[in-house]
């Protein structure tokens, strides 16, 4: 296992996505039976690759609750569409998740509760790859 970059939020860095068509920031968040569970706030990315990691997904009065946000690994994501972003889990699947902390944004303890909640290998582990079906249209430039 190698040690882990750092994860930064896009909207901190100064960097962009190119063509800003493809930005994902803003797009409303489906669950895997079609469900909105929230948008897609902010971007996570790594120092190293330069790729996305996480969604920053805010939600509105989720399952009953208030304001809340978390981050769903872009592994989980199934489709990406011109208004929205489907994941592979279920609205009830994201409410158990870890906590969103803000202070948390770089502990690879807490990305890693988040890797194994959605049953995904880290990026950091030997032999990661990157997942397939994202259009390089995450990658920031």
């Amino acid at each position: 296992m190698t040690t882990p970059a750092t994860i930064h939020r896009l909207s901190d860095t100064g960097s962009t996505i190119t063509p800003a068509a493809n930005d994902i920031r803003g797009r409303a968040v489906k669950d895997k039976d079609g469900e909105t569970i929230g948008k897609v706030h902010d971007l996570l990315i790594d120092d190293e690759e330069r790729k996305v990691r996480f969604l920053l997904v805010e939600h509105h009065g989720f399952l009953g609750f208030g304001h809340s946000s978390s981050f769903i690994p872009v592994d989980a994501i199934t489709e990406i569409g011109e208004h929205e972003v489907v994941i592979s889990h279920s609205r009830e699947h994201v409410a158990a998740a870890p906590t969103y902390d803000p202070e948390l944004i770089a502990d690879t303890k807490f990305h890693g509760r988040i890797y194994s909640h959605y049953g995904c290998n880290p990026f950091w582990d030997d032999g990661y790859l990157y997942p397939a079906n994202l259009p390089t249209m995450l990658a920031p430039h």
